[in-house]
């Protein structure tokens, strides 16, 4: 409910303005160590992300409630958004987007890692775990750049907007795509993003939606195997239907008024 969530933000608004809060039963403040403030911004940050590794990546709908409390702790201190960032691009640099190269003398360990698998002793996350998680965070990243927290100043400018959500797509269109990866993360970006990206550029992103279709996804199936296409024909459906339709559905989860009230 959004009562609840309204007790979240206050709460770790709190904590991050110097005031004393109560947590596990003591009263904690931001002022007892000339650290504190450096060390909460910088948990709080990694805090999210993970947010959108494990519950957004299990529970598609929870991406709004946990953006809009991020978007809202972020317009109010910024230094939290700036490391929010920092964590989201080192545990998902599709984020970027970006895909790292192989550097000479990097262990394939080593490089497994800088792409975003997780390795337990020596062993490397299946793929489909991989992908699962890489979705999460950018489908709560897609959700922080289109909302705003609704008892903000609304005069100021959204501290990380829908300019960004377009710089994104741009750039992961500009690349060559990767095996699986790039057509996930396109379908779950779209999914969360698109309705908000229409409304913003129009026939702009009508064009760009015209060119994933006639140009961008002949370039993925060029490089998918046969029986690895799940991903790749999920993104193909719903271009072709949002296409079809000249329509992008609202997002599963999006807040709407009445869920403030």
């Amino acid at each position: 409910a959004g009562s609840q969530v309204r007790e979240v933000f206050d709460k770790i608004n709190n904590l991050l303005s110097g005031k004393p809060v109560q947590s596990g039963g003591r009263t904690v403040s931001v002022t007892q160590h000339p650290q504190g403030l450096n060390f909460v911004c910088y948990k709080l940050a990694e805090k999210f992300v993970n947010q959108g590794e494990e519950e957004v990546a299990s529970h598609h709908d929870a991406a709004f409630p946990i953006a809009v409390v991020a978007s809202g702790i972020w317009e109010m201190h910024p230094q939290v958004g700036y490391l929010f960032l920092a964590h989201l691009h080192k545990k998902c640099p599709y984020a970027v987007p970006f895909y790292p190269a192989l550097k000479e003398g990097t262990s394939m360990e080593e490089y497994q890692r800088i792409l975003g698998y997780q390795i337990i002793d020596s062993k490397v996350e299946q793929q489909d775990s991989f992908l699962k998680r890489m979705s999460g965070m950018i489908r709560l990243y897609a959700a922080i750049i289109q909302v705003r927290w609704p008892y903000g100043n609304k005069q100021e400018a959204h501290p990380h907007g829908m300019a960004y959500g377009w710089r994104w797509i741009a750039q992961m269109l500009n690349m060559e795509p990767l095996t699986d990866v790039t057509a996930t993360l396109l379908y779950h970006f779209l999914e969360v993003c698109g309705n908000a990206l229409m409304k913003e550029y129009g026939e702009q992103f009508w064009k760009i939606m015209l060119f994933i279709q006639v140009q961008y996804i002949p370039r993925i199936e060029e490089i998918t195997n046969t029986g690895q296409g799940g991903s790749l024909s999920r993104l193909k459906g719903f271009v072709e239907e949002c296409l079809r339709q000249k329509d992008i559905p609202l997002p599963k989860g999006v807040l709407e008024p009445s869920f403030w009230r």
